[in-house]
């Protein structure tokens, strides 16, 4: 089936259109602070015509069976592609600016790049509140692997150097 730019997104965000839409799917939590967890990630990217995409993630960790599931985590934000070509960036890349908030108190800054189907974000900057748990960096790759949305995130956390944290593999629905 061919793809087609969903009506009236902005063309600065072309290079994201494939990302626009609901997605769910599973995955896995696996960190020393944390365990092993099952979780269910249902994702949305949606746009009202700015030269942005607008972004929001709940994840739910499995206790009992795949409809079961306390929320471990929910985020929302804006993905926006940058003017700006850091040196180095293949020509067929576009830089990228994620801003996300999440309700555990953090705010982070992701720079990257997004091109050939494929997202690496970085963060440059995390923000949190007294009561959140200490997040110093992260990495997050997305990837659109055979109609399906593949993510995985590491991170510098609780007292953990970067390491591996989560992924998901989702559907589009």
């Amino acid at each position: 089936m061919p793809f087609a730019f969903p009506e009236g997104l902005a063309p600065e965000v072309y290079p994201l259109a494939w990302l626009v839409g609901g997605w769910r799917g599973e995955g896995v939590i696996d960190h020393p602070a944390t365990g092993k967890r099952s979780f269910v990630n249902e994702v949305v990217f949606d746009h009202d015509g700015g030269p942005y995409l607008r972004y929001e993630s709940t994840i739910r960790v499995l206790e009992a069976g795949p409809e079961d599931g306390t929320v471990w985590s929910t985020e929302t934000g804006y993905w926006r592609t940058s003017s700006e070509r850091p040196e180095g960036l293949p020509e067929d890349s576009q830089a990228l600016e994620v801003l996300l908030a999440d309700a555990a108190g953090r705010m982070s800054l992701f720079l990257g790049a997004a091109g050939n189907g494929r997202v690496d974000l970085a963060t440059d900057f995390v923000a949190r509140t007294a009561t959140a748990s200490e997040v110093t960096a992260a990495k997050r790759m997305y990837g659109f692997v055979d109609g399906q949305l593949l993510w995985a995130e590491d991170l510098a956390a609780f007292g953990h150097p970067l390491r591996s944290y989560a992924s998901a593999r989702l559907d589009r629905v």
